[in-house]
């Protein structure tokens, strides 16, 4: 199984210590959805004639795992994780987003090892 990268990598990637986190979900989101079709959602703000569509929460589901990123009002962010088993959520937890987002790099490296798109998008979220 490949090794997980390091976290403070990733985070420098992602620009995650910005004070600006919209900029750091939009980062985040084009990192994901380009290589992981079918297992990112990204749900943007305002309607279709909105020239700008900031993004308001990314999904990722890996294997029995989603990993949710919600924009808050406040400028804050929201991270989950869910865990399903047979399609029935058995937990559900609230975490801050280092942790999340290291729970969510520790998935991707697990899936790197069966899946491409997996292994594309762990290598996309350190350049």
């Amino acid at each position: 199984m490949p090794q997980a990268p390091d976290l403070d990598d990733i985070s420098a990637s992602l620009r995650l210590d910005a004070s600006d986190l919209g900029t750091f979900l939009e980062v985040l989101a084009q990192k994901l959805e380009g290589d992981l079709p079918g297992l990112v959602r990204v749900r943007r703000e305002g309607g279709l004639f909105r020239h700008v569509r900031p993004v308001q929460e990314i999904t990722v589901s890996l294997g029995e795992w989603a990993f949710r990123l919600t924009a808050r009002p406040g400028g804050r962010l929201e991270a989950t994780r869910t865990h399903t088993v047979r399609g029935v959520s058995v937990k559900s937890e609230t975490m801050e987003v280092r942790p999340w987002l290291a729970a969510l790099l520790q998935a991707l490296t697990t899936e790197a090892s069966t899946s491409t798109a997996a292994a594309q998008a762990l290598e996309r979220l350190l350049r």
